[in-house]
């Protein structure tokens, strides 16, 4: 008996030829010949499978696996054996995940097939089985068969999966046990455990925040993710890069708020960079690209070009002369008014089917002043045009990017190419959305700007800053984002699970206080206490003795809520909380027979009694005794009422008409003693962040925090 072991991890293009040749074997025998055991690891010896037998031997690898499979089985050879072998040596063309490695391969396999229906003679081969799965697994070779453009490819590659059923359930197995590992280690903590391609020379990635606004959860997950393959999983280089080409939005006060909002997360990039320090060689290449016939000056009006782009019409001024697109972004450095009417375009295509590389546009005017080079450049290059040349000279090795700008992976690429660049290699990820909640930074900014909220860190916002002032921990902010991984799927994610994640965090250390709401309070009168109010030291937090203790005030007159007097009944026993057991010994109510409010109650105190047999534990304050501190509580709701808004959907028509609610209240006398930013819990009541302490006699104002339950 022998095993296959297959790495879970590893390139499905190494393992899957081997999966479906002995889930074959295993099929036509009427037994399991070979057993498959599928684990949680990367590779084997440099593979991705290899087969263990009973003797203590192994072979590695799936080329090598195949021959040997085919040595001990000879069932499985055809009658071209020579053939078979030519094409299981192939394999390896079949792994690149880059389209441009793989196209070769699969242009001459789709020749081979013109008029065949197999790959080796009449029927299935162990050759066809390996190839079949060797696509299979390459997502780039598999995209390409169901494509349909490479002709001869796509209809043998269905032929074969039409033809024999059991290899979709041998595939499906392969799918099901890798996420069921990646669930189980998702579970566990960081679910970033992917490999990137092309890391032997090492690994530089880059964070390029635009200093345009502040840092939203979006841009925290691509920080993190960059961090964490520059840092943790490759021990390489992490830039931070300041794409400040648009000097119309750009401001010092948003670039020192990422630089602050970096540190926070525990992110400290390698190095600062700027896209303006690069200015001159940006300049220089677009120089280049023109001289060189691969770019051109354009005045057409900006919806004219937005339509020309989309029905594939060719700028009228297309074909002009080098010398003239020249003259022209000379004109256009000056910042002239003739200059302003001018932009460059990058000639590429007029009618790709992908619209990205619809002659984008590459350079354009802007005579306003730049917040660092001042007044020296009226032009600037586009973000398109920039990104692929500062990547390749600063040596960034893998460009992490959310997979928006996947249309525009193409235009990156021909960049490099077009000015003989380095190339350097795409991750694109999914970033993350939340329910009810914008992350366009244009849209957060009409927000600031028309007073919908208070600024960039308002609590209510899915800014860095804003969700750190409603009570979010960084370390919950980091466990959450990495629990995400870099996945490629677009989901829109519930608040709950990010707020229940900080609950987590909070919950052990935050110092326990008491509130009772203002509103109607209702005065309470307690029998068989001291005469003279009296104090004891009590913990903060009933199970973490190291948060310290505070003063808990007794005395014969307290306070408690209204919503807790209306549920009492005549002569029920409750608990007080911190004290002890009481009857409810008299309920006064308001005289207006249409109110329910309770005026006046008074207890009588039972401490022998059972705590564990109450029903109601109630918090209260005494009135006697100390200072109470006023507090004003501060409760949030989204800013939008559609859980997710529509690309053509107008984000005005559905924005939330009360998102802030308070509540007064008083507070024991040691909230007197709390600062802004700390975290405590207002027993039966939540948790809440101190955005401004008791000071001057004006209220403590404390903010919400959710816990991840439903209200």
């Amino acid at each position: 008996m022998a095993t296959l072991k297959v790495a879970t991890k590893a390139n499905q293009a190494t393992i899957l030829p081997v999966i479906l040749i002995t889930s074959y074997l295993n099929e036509t025998a009427g037994k399991a010949e070979v057993v498959i055991s599928f684990e949680d690891v990367d590779k084997f010896k440099e593979s991705g499978a290899t087969v263990e037998f009973d003797n203590g031997s192994s072979i590695h690898g799936e080329v090598a696996v195949t021959q040997k499979l085919l040595e001990l089985f000879p069932s499985l050879r055809g009658k071209d054996s020579n053939l078979e072998d030519e094409w299981v040596a192939r394999l390896p063309q079949y792994h690149p995940l880059d389209f441009k490695a793989v196209e070769g391969p699969l242009l001459e396999l789709d020749s081979h097939l013109t008029l065949r229906s197999h790959l080796v003679g009449y029927s299935l081969s162990v050759a066809e089985l390996a190839i079949w799965g060797a696509i299979r697994g390459n997502r780039v070779g598999f995209a390409s068969a169901k494509r349909g453009h490479i002709v001869n490819l796509a209809r043998w590659f269905n032929y074969i999966e039409e033809t024999n059923p059991w290899i979709a359930s041998a595939v499906e197995s392969m799918l099901a046990h890798a996420k069921a590992k990646r669930a189980a280690k998702s579970k566990e903590g960081a679910s970033y455990d992917i490999d990137l391609m092309n890391t032997d020379k090492g690994v530089i990635t880059r964070f390029p925040p635009e200093p345009s606004g502040y840092l939203h959860i979006g841009h925290a997950k691509a920080a993190l993710l960059n961090d964490y393959f520059a840092h943790e999983k490759y021990k390489g280089t992490l830039i931070c890069r300041f794409d400040d080409t648009n000097p119309t939005k750009e401001k010092m006060e948003f670039q020192d708020a990422i630089i602050e909002d970096l540190a926070l997360m525990g992110i400290k990039p390698d190095k600062q960079t700027f896209s303006s320090d690069y200015f001159d060689e940006m300049y220089n290449y677009c120089l280049q690209i023109i001289k060189e016939g691969k770019a051109y000056a354009d005045d057409t009006e900006q919806e004219t070009m937005r339509a020309e782009r989309m029905d594939g019409i060719a700028s009228k001024n297309r074909d002009a002369a080098v010398e003239e697109n020249l003259a022209r972004f000379d004109e256009m450095k000056t910042g002239s008014d003739e200059g302003k009417r001018w932009c460059i375009r990058a000639k590429i295509s007029i009618d790709d089917t992908n619209k990205a590389m619809r002659d984008p546009v590459i350079y354009r005017c802007n005579p306003q002043p730049h917040h660092r080079t001042g007044e020296k450049w009226k032009i600037y290059p586009t973000y398109d045009f920039c990104a692929p040349i500062v990547d390749s000279i600063e040596g960034v090795t893998h460009a992490l990017r959310t997979n928006e700008y996947r249309d525009r992976n193409a235009q990156y690429d021909w960049m490099q190419e077009a000015l003989h660049l380095r190339p350097v290699q795409i991750w694109d990820f999914a970033r993350m959305n939340f329910i009810r909640t914008l992350l366009s930074k244009r849209k957060l900014t009409k927000f600031v700007d028309s007073g919908i909220v208070w600024g960039w860190d308002d609590p209510r916002f899915p800014t860095v800053r804003g969700i750190r002032r409603r009570g979010m921990t960084i370390p919950a902010l980091r466990e959450f984002i990495l629990k995400q991984g870099p996945s490629r799927n677009i989901v829109n994610l519930d608040w709950t699970l990010f707020w229940a994640t900080n609950k987590k965090y909070i919950d052990p250390v935050a110092p326990r206080h008491i509130t009772v709401f203002k509103e109607n309070v209702v005065k309470a009168v307690v029998k068989g206490t001291r005469d003279a109010p009296y104090t004891e030291d009590k913990p903060l937090h009933p199970k973490n003795p190291s948060v310290g203790t505070k003063k808990v005030v007794y005395s014969s007159h307290i306070l408690l809520d209204q919503e807790d007097a209306q549920s009492f009944a005549q002569d029920e026993e409750v608990t007080l909380m911190n004290w002890g057991n009481a009857f409810v010994r008299k309920i006064s109510h308001s005289l207006n027979p249409l109110s329910k409010t309770v005026t006046g109650l008074e207890f009588e105190l039972h401490l022998q009694g059972d705590v564990k047999k109450t029903a109601k534990k109630l918090t209260w304050l005494s009135e006697e005794g100390q200072e109470l501190v006023p507090v004003e509580l501060v409760d949030f709701d989204y800013l939008i009422t559609k859980e997710k808004l529509e690309e053509n959907d107008n984000y005005e028509d559905f924005l939330t008409p009360q998102t802030e609610f308070r509540t007064e209240g008083f507070a024991d006398c040691n909230v007197a003693n709390l600062k802004e930013n700390d975290i405590i819990q207002f027993e039966r009541k939540g948790y809440y962040r101190v955005d401004r302490p008791f000071l001057h006699g004006k209220p403590a104002v404390l903010f919400n925090i959710p816990t991840g339950k439903s209200k």
